[in-house]
């Protein structure tokens, strides 16, 4: 199969984040033990979802794992001029969602697998396909825990996020939270009597844009826009009518940390904003979202070098967006982020990929490979 069938295959699963997934990952299962590869299906804590590992070669030996993740964000923006899970070509674009977020790198690996599945390999290649990374990266850890008993311990993880084929080296880390504050309702003409949560939500934003404004003065990382970590207030919601004192109010808040920095450490400030609203008598609920930590691959490193080789373009030093590589860094080992696409069409209508990018793909996969013979 060519890599835009095998994409028109993967974008007809609607595997939105959050939800099952065990038809994706069943048919790929299927298709690499076609070819003689060792599958893997594990099961998440969920119960309605799986990561799957896939090796080709031995398992004995050190080699490098394709990481990229099997859900995409869900299609319910207004703009879609077709079907989001029909694949549809117009020319070199192939339109749908996940094409390059990252669908497509799903496709191109998988379509690099018959010649190395052909080839003797002395090095293994291993496919590492993970769920519910649109929602933090929350199924990867799972697979990250079981690679000792998949695996030798690899020479390096690529993650195939869209980067336009150009390897990335660094990337900000992430965390993110939901703060429910309960006070107590009644008349609005009696605010003397209530609890209003919006205004004890008002202190809690406050230390949010105080911190933020805090953050802006450094220490600054030059490789990232900006070059600043950051916390950003997303969501607020709350209250009934305007006559009635809110006893609920939710916001959704997230720091992004340039490399050194812990972002669940950045959000301390809000978090102790919202603890000193419950001894005023608020009922206070802290929910962590999502959360992982910042990559940072020195240039001199080995994967660094080999992704330069195998693309023939220098690796960008950062992006700010974040990715499950900094998670397989803090796992100790060595990782790097370069796939098919561009991140600026992800999460938009009518989200493509062109067919040249997938080929530049699975070609560099395939040099991957050849580099593994020997």
């Amino acid at each position: 199969m060519q890599a835009s069938d095998i994409l028109a295959k993967l974008v007809g699963f609607d595997s939105v984040v959050g939800t099952p997934n065990a038809e994706i990952v069943e048919w790929i299962g299927a298709y690499l033990k076609s070819f003689g590869a060792t599958v893997d299906i594990l099961a998440g804590p969920e119960g309605d979802r799986s990561n799957l590992f896939a090796t080709i070669g031995p398992r004995d030996i050190r080699g490098y794992v394709l990481s990229g993740h099997m859900d995409v964000v869900p299609a319910n923006e207004t703009g879609w001029t077709s079907n989001p899970f029909v694949l549809r070509a117009d020319g070199d674009r192939l339109y749908g969602r996940g094409t390059s977020d990252m669908k497509g790198f799903l496709a191109a690996s998988l379509a690099a697998v018959p010649m190395l599945a052909a080839s003797p390999l002395m090095r293994p290649i291993h496919l590492a396909f993970s769920y519910d990374e649109e929602a933090g990266c929350r199924g990867v850890p799972h697979l990250i825990a079981r690679l000792p008993e998949l695996c030798e311990t690899p020479l390096g993880i690529i993650v195939g996020e869209p980067s336009n084929m150009r390897a990335i080296l660094a990337h900000k880390g992430k965390s993110a939270a939901r703060l429910t504050l309960k006070g107590r309702s009644g008349h609005s003409s009696r605010p003397d009597l209530g609890l209003n949560a919006i205004h004890a939500a008002a202190e809690v934003l406050q230390a949010a844009v105080s911190t933020a404004h805090s953050l802006a003065q450094g220490p600054f990382e030059a490789e990232f826009e900006p070059p600043y970590s950051s916390i950003s207030v997303g969501t607020i919601y709350g209250g009934q009518a305007i006559n009635i004192i809110p006893d609920l109010c939710t916001l959704e808040v997230e720091a992004r940390a340039i490399s050194g920095a812990d972002p669940a450490a950045l959000l301390l400030p809000v978090h102790e904003a919202a603890a000193a609203l419950e001894r005023r008598g608020f009922q206070v609920q802290w929910e962590e979202l999502s959360s992982y930590p910042a990559l940072s691959l020195p240039r001199t490193a080995h994967l660094a070098g080999l992704l330069a080789e195998l693309t023939g373009i220098e690796p960008l030093a950062a992006v700010s967006y974040g990715t499950e590589a900094g998670l397989y860094q803090r796992a100790g080992l060595e990782a790097i982020i370069c796939g098919p696409g561009d991140i600026a069409r992800a999460h938009k209508p009518n989200e493509f990929i062109l067919t040249h990018e997938l080929d530049a793909c699975q070609a560099m996969i395939e040099a991957l490979g050849r580099r593994c013979l020997a």
